[in-house]
Order: structure tokens, then sequence, then C-alpha cells
């Protein structure tokens, strides 16, 4: 037993967090699945996963931790908490994967905010996790990328790895005081998915919809114009492809996309004609693929 993983999981426990054990040294529960159960207590009545049996119990706790050095989960949905996750491109498993801290700053900044002030924890792969106070009442669900590019959430259904918790990779480790803050409003408003319509979307739904594609095109043009060499191009026309998608679902003009990827392309040191011929050719191929699909739809 590693006691100071126990006393990470009891500090914890001591925010209103529930806790589970993970595997010593990895990330994946260590609780039994359903094909193992046997049926018996903590499970009498049916299998229990792990969301179900995360505690908040000392005693639990410390019975739990004195078997093996687990790493400690944290049950986002039950411990009331929504959890952003900025990934790295390492994490991606490749270097023109989009930085989950730029892409996040990027859409705060067009949504008028600067990157809240929160609790958060760097994981064991150089990435960050943004702790925040789910709303009340609000049962928030998971995402993957909706958001943005390499910008995930972890709430009902999710789990975190707590600070303190070690894997080959590296330490979990707490960046800064233990505040954490409510979710934003702007924020929950670009993370709750917004109702299906029957007729013509509504004004809320086309604000929503418009809202996320400006911050896809902030983004977008932000990672073309930070391109190094080598992949400048490659960038660029993955970018215009991306956004040929909103081009076509009449979310952005074209004229507004071309623009923008182009002013990204040359500050990455690309000619002005490589950029209008890459942008035209990805843009060109995604508007009409993108229409078919809508229109078959």
């Amino acid at each position: 037993m590693s006691e100071h993983l126990m006393n990470a999981a009891l500090e914890a426990a001591a925010r209103g967090w529930r806790v589970f054990p993970l595997r010593p040294g990895i990330k994946l529960p260590a609780l039994h699945g359903q094909r193992t159960c046997t049926g018996t207590r903590p499970c009498e009545n049916g299998h229990q996963k792990w969301e179900q049996r995360a505690t908040t119990d000392p005693d639990r706790i410390r019975a739990a931790w004195t078997r093996a050095p687990f790493n400690v989960g944290i049950a986002t949905g039950p411990s009331g908490l929504l959890v952003v996750d900025l990934d790295t491109p390492e994490h991606k498993g490749s270097s023109d994967a989009p930085d989950g801290a730029a892409t996040f700053r990027a859409l705060c900044e067009r949504a008028g905010h600067a990157v809240p002030d929160t609790y958060r924890v760097r994981t064991a792969s150089g990435g960050t996790h943004l702790y925040f106070t789910a709303p009340s009442g609000v049962r928030m669900t998971n995402t993957q990328g909706s958001v943005a590019d390499s910008v995930d959430t972890r709430a009902w259904g999710g789990y975190v790895v707590a600070a303190g918790s070690t894997t080959p990779t590296g330490t979990y480790e707490a960046l800064c005081g233990p505040v954490v803050a409510c979710l934003p409003s702007w924020l929950q408003s670009i993370l709750q998915p917004a109702p299906k319509a029957a007729t013509a979307p509504s004004m809320a739904v086309a604000g929503q919809s418009r809202r996320y594609a400006d911050v896809a095109l902030t983004a977008e043009a932000h990672n073309v114009a930070t391109a190094q060499v080598g992949e400048r191009e490659a960038k660029l026309f993955r970018a215009a492809r991306a956004l040929g998608r909103l081009v076509a679902w009449g979310d952005l003009p074209r004229h507004v996309v071309e623009q923008a990827l182009q002013g990204g392309g040359e500050a990455a040191g690309l000619s002005a004609s490589e950029c209008r011929s890459t942008i035209r050719s990805a843009l060109d191929w995604s508007i009409a693929r993108n229409q078919r699909r809508r229109d078959a739809a």
C-alpha cells in the first residue's frame, strides 16, 4: 500500500468527490466487471459499476487502499463535477493534432472571456484537467471533441484520474489552490446539446450553431497560423476541409473562411498563391461532399 495514494483518495473524498480504485500504475478501474460479478455484496441487488460504487466513506476508502497501491479515480457525475480535459498533440499520437490548451484559449477569447480560474490538474501526459462545479438540476454528460478539437469533458458516465496518481509516463499533479469554480454559463451553453426542432431551427439554436462555427473558425485559423515547417500545407488543407462542412450547412460564408485561412496560411509562411490553391480545392471537395449528405438526409 502506498500511503500517499490513500491520502489522495481521502483528500478527494473530503471535498465531496466520490472516488474508486484504479489499477496500480494505470487508469483502468480496479473493480470487477459485469461478466465476473458474483452477485454478492455490494452487488447482491444487481451488478454495481464503478460510478455506482464510488464513495466518500473514509472507512471504505481505507479498506480498499490498504489492499494495494491503487490509483484514484473520481466519478465526475456523482461528485457534482464537470471536468474539461485539454489534450496535447503527443497524447493524440500525432504532432499534427491540435493542442487542447491553445484551442480552449481561442474558444474563451471568441466568447469574450478569459480562461476560467479554477482548480486544475496536470495529467501524466502533459495535458490539463480543469475542474468545475456542475450546475444543479442539470445532468451533463461526457463530450469528445464537440466543444473544440482536443477538448473533451467528463461528467455523468465519466471519470478522471485524481492528483497524486502515477502512471509510467508521470504523475497527476495539482497546479493551483483547491478552489473549484462554477461552470461558466457561456461554456454550459456550448456543452448542452440544442433541442432538435421539427421545423426551422429557432433563433436560439441558430445562434448556438453560429457560435460554434465562429469558435471553430478561430481555432482552425490559429492552428494553421502556428503550423511548423513541414506541416503547414497539410494543416491548411485539413482546416479547409473541416470548415467546408460549416460552409455547406450555411453556418459560415465561404468568403469569410477563405479570408481567415488565407491569413493563417500566409502568417505560417506559405505564399499567397499556395494558400489560395490549397484552400480552393479543399473547400470545393468538402462543400460538395457535405451538401450531398445534407440533401440525402
